[in-house]
């Protein structure tokens, strides 16, 4: 005879009213996980979404009359030359794609561009300007150590009062749209993605190392100045480590570019600039002076990078995590 409990049958029972949810679709597995659409696929989508508008976007501006002349800054050479122009219109698309790839995720993924390390309350505040004043910082002990060894050296003003002011200005505004779009990109929707997966710094290295690779696209790029690069995009980390956002690294990364193009006159990343501050030469061995990279490429840099890093753990406080 089953003495079974009538309770212990139902629950038991194939069709009872406890019966589990049924097994998910394979293929929702493939593309869902515990905590919606999988990284790989938010990756997937969102990197193929800034190539079409990064691709689109120039063109439909090249339309605008006048932009196709004043872009058309050329060396006889054929190497591009950077003026305020070039770079507001190439850095400044990208930014943009990036911005708008950005906001079409926060829809996907149901997160905030907080959660990407940009969040809108300290856009421009007291961080960036920090982060301002640290890499120009960075950039004038560089070119000082440079010239106490005899590498660098300046023989006049290269520009007029006014004309220097109006492109220092134009400078300033263009580097800060080539650092919106790398640290957003890199230090922030990247990172944040990614490191859902690996953990914070697992996905800074892997990214740092990319960010690095990229600078080999740029003329007069060598070995030494991808890897400096790749270190700067480990500080750049750093500083979103001990920040929890990346307004400390724009202000970092536009300042240092602005020294280096604009105030120092020198090659940024081996690409010459026009509408530059001053009359300056670099001599001596490459080592010191980094040659046709330009002082990023200058066995100095490592060095500063190292100081630079400690001075972050003194300077920026440990803001916690969310995990």
């Amino acid at each position: 005879m089953d003495f079974e409990p009538m309770s212990q049958r139902t629950h038991s029972s194939p069709s009872g009213p406890h019966e589990g949810p049924p097994s998910e679709h394979p293929m929702t597995r493939i593309f869902l996980g515990p905590s919606g659409l999988r990284v790989g696929w938010r990756l997937v989508i969102a990197v193929s979404v800034w190539f079409v508008l990064a691709g689109t976007m120039p063109v439909l501006f090249l339309w605008i009359p006048g932009i196709r002349a004043a872009l058309r800054q050329l060396s006889p050479s054929g190497r591009i030359v950077l003026t305020p122009t070039v770079v507001l219109f190439s850095e400044g698309t990208l930014a943009a794609a990036a911005l708008l790839t950005a906001l079409l995720m926060t829809r996907v993924e149901n997160r905030s561009f907080a959660q990407y390390g940009l969040p809108g309350r300290a856009a421009f505040g007291k961080r960036f300007w920090q982060g301002a004043a640290f890499g120009f910082a960075m950039i004038s002990v560089l070119m000082g150590l440079i010239a106490v060894f005899h590498g660098y050296s300046i023989s006049g003003m290269d520009l007029r009062e006014s004309a220097a002011l109006r492109y220092g200005l134009l400078y300033f505004a263009g580097f800060i749209t080539v650092a919106l779009f790398e640290e957003f990109a890199f230090r922030g929707y990247l990172q944040s993605t990614l490191q859902l997966t690996t953990g914070f710094w697992p996905a800074a290295l892997v990214l740092a190392a990319i960010f690095g690779a990229i600078h080999l696209t740029n003329p007069g790029e060598g070995v030494y100045g991808v890897v400096m690069a790749a270190c700067f995009g480990l500080l750049a980390a750093l500083t979103l480590w001990r920040t929890g956002d990346i307004w400390f690294a724009i202000g970092l990364h536009a300042a240092w570019d602005w020294g280096e193009t604009y105030f120092y006159s020198v090659r940024d990343s081996g690409v010459p600039a026009s509408g530059h501050l001053l009359r300056s030469a670099f001599r001596g061995p490459n080592w010191l002076t980094g040659g046709s990279i330009g002082p990023e490429g200058s066995a100095l840099v490592f060095a500063l990078l190292v100081l630079a890093a400690l001075a972050m753990f003194v300077l920026l406080p440990r803001r916690k995590q969310p995990s």
